[in-house]
């Protein structure tokens, strides 16, 4: 789109779609990538998940409404967890951790360990909740880059496997606190590498000027593990972590701080004598929101990092793997982001001229920002259909909004549906089941939607719908 000196709004081509979105032949159309696997449609049209229909699910949860499929859930989380297996079996192993921030609540907490993978938390909330179905706590790793003196005595009292150290000064407060407790504090050092992830500025955590880490490039990273190797009393060095970004479609950038951080672990071994037992790679491997994204598979991620590490650590090590260090990952958006999908009610129908003979209609939904803050924070794109009957009307470009007292509050920026979309219609949006409840706000005092599980024909709620009296029940009347 050229620019314009009155702005966007008067620009060469506004009004129309974007590349990647091609009219529909057929606009009811469900693209595999964008859903979990049981969706489908019945005869009349009726988008179905886990053997359940969106009325059904409708009329017993009301919209809008999270709808998670516990088997779709449950197979990607097991997908990671044997290919990584496999393909560092013949290395020093590997495990999977899921990132709890992307969506957590005791179900999930629950499958997770049942299906194998340890657990990634960042706050003490996150671990009060791994903590309330008794999760492994040596399965647990606690990250965060402020956390709180209280949060790192709750975690070492728990018994976490791991603490990712982000300061200096975090370094200080986990030496009190493990002393005073009495106890030898496992850690590892995150490390800034220096590596751009190729996604949005406010998603990419790898380069130099952000807050998490250790700065490799300005020497912190090894002045930490030097200062953590120097009080055995109170520290286990566990190894080296390193987070690029999110929403990452190939391997190239782990690459690169795979390289960076090896050459650190190799510095360490060589200066302190300290052979690092394991190295992190993090996570951030996208998922399709739209036809634009093309993610990689668990099984080619996994060939593919292990490929990356074995070579890496020959050439530091003259070929010498005896060594290696047991290699972890950290998805968590990949899991749990397209198992999910929100279900809305149509409240308005709104066309609006354009100008230049382009038209678009807005379709304002019972949501929007307070449920996905996505596309307000970071211009996040999604897809959406038409999910309660079958259309045979031609393909309409689309703008679905939420009901919040904001522009800004577009919940799928472009989407072709069906011109006979209705008040009452139900619109389904895939792919939200990463940082959807997770950031969700009770802005304008909407109560935030529950989240549905369905498996095996049947449908039960994991997290209740908030009501006008959670609302008001912190609000001190009297004060």
């Amino acid at each position: 789109m050229r620019s314009h000196e009155a702005g966007v709004l008067h620009a060469e081509g506004y009004g129309g779609p974007p590349l990647y979105l091609p009219t529909p032949t057929d606009v009811m159309e469900l693209l595999p990538q964008l859903w979990p696997a049981s969706v489908s449609r019945d005869d009349a049209g009726r988008l179905t998940v886990g053997g359940v229909d969106v009325l059904t699910l409708a009329q017993e949860h009301g919209t809008a409404a999270y709808v998670l499929d516990e088997e779709d859930f449950r197979s990607r989380a097991r997908d990671f967890r044997d290919s990584f297996a496999g393909a560092f079996e013949p290395l020093a192993g590997a495990d999977v951790y899921y990132a709890g921030k992307a969506f957590l609540c005791t179900a999930v907490a629950r499958w997770v360990e049942e299906e194998g993978l340890s657990l990634d938390v960042c706050t003490g909330g996150e671990l009060a909740v791994a903590q309330r179905v008794k999760f492994p706590g040596e399965r647990i790793g606690f990250h965060g880059n402020n956390k709180s003196v209280a949060e790192i005595r709750t975690a070492l009292t728990y018994g976490v496997g791991r603490i990712v150290v982000d300061s200096f000064q975090e370094i200080e407060r986990i030496a009190v606190v493990a002393a005073e407790l009495g106890v030898v504090a496992p850690v590892m050092v995150r490390v800034t590498v220096g590596v751009e992830a190729h996604t949005h500025e406010f998603i990419a955590t790898g380069h130099e000027d952000q807050k998490f880490g250790f700065s490799l490039a300005g020497g912190q990273a090894f002045e930490a593990a030097t200062r953590i190797l120097a009080s055995p009393d109170v520290f286990d060095l566990l190894g080296l972590h390193s987070h690029i970004g999110s929403q990452i479609f190939d391997t190239g950038g782990f690459e690169m701080a795979a390289h960076r951080l090896v050459a650190l672990h190799a510095r360490i071994a060589d200066e302190h004598g300290h052979h690092c037992p394991e190295i992190d790679l993090g996570g951030g491997y996208g998922i399709a929101y739209t036809s634009q994204h093309t993610p990689l598979p668990a099984s080619t991620l996994a060939g593919e990092m292990a490929g990356i590490l074995e070579r890496e650590f020959k050439a530091v090590g003259d070929g010498d793997l005896s060594t290696l260090p047991r290699v972890s990952i950290e998805p968590g958006r990949a899991i749990v982001g397209p198992s999910t999908f929100t279900l809305y009610e149509v409240g308005t129908v709104k066309p609006v001229e354009l100008g230049g003979g382009h038209t678009r209609t807005y379709v304002s939904v019972d949501g929007g920002m307070s449920d996905n803050a996505r596309p307000a924070l970071y211009e996040a794109d999604y897809s959406c259909t038409l999910a309660n009957r079958r259309s045979e009307a031609g393909p309409m470009l689309s703008r679905v909004v939420g009901r919040h007292c904001e522009s800004g509050d577009i919940v799928v920026l472009d989407e072709y549906l069906p011109a006979d979309v209705q008040p009452g219609d139900l619109i389904a949006v895939p792919g939200t089941g990463a940082y959807c409840r997770a950031l969700s706000s009770q802005y304008n005092h909407t109560p935030r939607p529950p989240v549905v599980a369905v498996r095996g024909g049947r449908s039960r709620v994991l997290v209740r719908r908030e009501t006008i009296e959670d609302l008001l029940a912190l609000d001190v009347a009297d004060a």
